[in-house]
């Protein structure tokens, strides 16, 4: 496919660059793994595999061959040659059909999949842009126009009626028993960090009933919270310590910060607590100006919530696989 209009910062992106923390080395990947790995899915790709992460404005893309692609993650108003398409569906695609983004109606970051999976070289054992060091993804940087991003595997599809087609199933993105205690979408819940009992009281409870707005100053490194300073009960320094997708950290003005994909491996502030990775798509999909309410949780439950996603996962790439099998088999 052929970048014909550059997006705002569309990387190539998969499940991250792990394992290597203590070499100094973040482990990048997709903001919302989740939505990554669900168009995975839908196209019959393995869970890891490499997609585009895009934001708004994002790129506008003309394939160059014919190919299986699946959009998912945020609703920025797709389209193939002007006309709608959905998401979370799977969607056949001919040679010089032209996919476009035209408004950003919901969430922050939009994915694409290609069936076969992206062909860009590996860095330890990921695919995933490392802008910092200018490594993996397309030559460690964004997308630019004019640029040719090649597909590992080419399929010969079905030829269509027209310029595409859209298969007739739709992922369930709604994991059973997730969110069923929560109240509204800007909740999430959190376990206490390491440094959670420096905290005063008054602070504690701040953290865990008032709502926090996403600063304009966030991005793929750490989300910055707009709240009330909070207040510890010592001015001990923190030693260095790791650091991971989730955790808050307080800063020495009292603000709070998340930290995302891009983060640090070790970070010197005060780890009040760490969203859990049951809520780490919903918490990629939000945008500066996006409110935010924390709720506390105890270990029990976030490993049930996050057992719940990884089978709704396996059961959509189980029936993904077999109605892929099932259509091809049905057009030779």
């Amino acid at each position: 496919m052929r970048i014909i209009k550059e997006g705002i910062q569309d990387t190539i992106q998969d499940i991250g660059r792990y394992g290597n923390q203590h070499l100094g080395i973040n482990p990048s990947g997709a903001m919302d793994k989740y939505a990554m790995q669900i168009i995975n899915a839908l196209v019959g790709n393995n869970a890891k595999e490499a997609v585009l992460e895009m934001h708004f404005p994002a790129a506008t893309i003309m394939f160059s061959q014919s190919a299986l692609i699946a959009l998912g993650g945020a609703d920025f108003s797709p389209t193939i040659n002007g006309e709608p398409v959905p998401s979370l569906h799977p969607i056949i695609v001919n040679k010089n059909d032209i996919l476009q983004f035209h408004k950003p109606i919901a969430g922050a970051r939009v994915y694409l999949a290609i069936a076969g999976g992206i062909s860009v070289k590996s860095w330890m054992d990921s695919r995933s842009t490392n802008l910092k060091a200018k490594v993996g993804g397309f030559n460690g940087r964004k997308l630019q126009k004019d640029d040719h991003v090649l597909f590992r595997l080419a399929y010969p599809y079905p030829a269509t009626q027209k310029e595409f087609s859209v298969l007739p199933w739709k992922a369930d993105i709604k994991v059973p028993s997730s969110f069923q205690h929560e109240e509204a979408s800007q909740h999430f819940y959190i376990l206490p960090g390491f440094e959670w009992s420096q905290l005063t009281t008054e602070s504690k409870e701040q953290l865990t009933t008032n709502s926090f707005e996403l600063s304009q100053q966030s991005d793929r490194m750490g989300y910055r919270l707009n709240n009330i300073p909070l207040t510890t009960t010592t001015k001990d320094e923190v030693i260095s310590s790791a650091v991971s997708f989730g955790t808050i950290q307080l800063l020495p003005d009292g603000k709070l910060i998340i930290l995302m994909a891009d983060h640090q491996t070790t970070g010197g502030y005060p780890r009040v607590g760490h969203i859990i990775s049951a809520h780490h798509s919903k918490l990629a999909q939000l945008k500066g100006g996006d409110k935010i309410q924390f709720r506390l949780t105890d270990l029990q439950n976030a490993e049930d919530l996050f057992i719940n996603q990884q089978q709704h996962l396996l059961q959509l790439q189980n029936a993904c696989s077999f109605r892929l099998k099932e259509y091809f088999k049905q057009k030779n």
